[in-house]
């Protein structure tokens, strides 16, 4: 059985940090891609960045490119490091999980249906 659970989040002020983390099992961790996906009030889903466990690989939306890092550490745990926050990145965080990954980082970045399970979200909020 799938579990995600998200931890972080809360408020920042614009150019301030936060910092999300997740804890991911009951999957094959090595063969799977974590990402973060977030909505923003009356917006669609979007996956902002993916790591690929296999070998680490990272992409990024370009709305947020060189200000949020995604990383693992030995426990298997997946963190979202986000600098230099600005109002639009207000918004509820999921973590979610492709477990097979039969497609390429990009295309992953880009279909929200693509990942099979998702936690319950956190929220983040920038204030101006």
């Amino acid at each position: 059985q799938v579990q995600l659970v998200e931890s972080g989040g809360g408020s920042a002020q614009t150019g301030g940090s936060l910092r999300l983390s997740c804890a991911a099992s009951g999957f094959d961790f090595d063969k799977a891609a974590i990402g973060w996906i977030r909505q923003a009030p009356g917006e669609r889903r979007e996956v902002i960045a993916l790591i690929l466990n296999k070998d680490g690989t990272t992409y990024y939306k370009d709305s947020v490119k060189g200000r949020f890092s995604i990383s693992q550490d030995r426990d298997k745990k997946t963190h979202l490091q986000m600098d230099r926050l600005k109002p639009e990145d207000t918004a509820v965080y999921f973590c979610a999980v492709d477990d097979k990954v039969y497609y390429d980082g990009p295309f992953l970045l880009d279909v929200v249906e693509e990942w099979d399970f998702w936690g319950e979200g956190t929220q983040v909020t920038v204030s101006s």
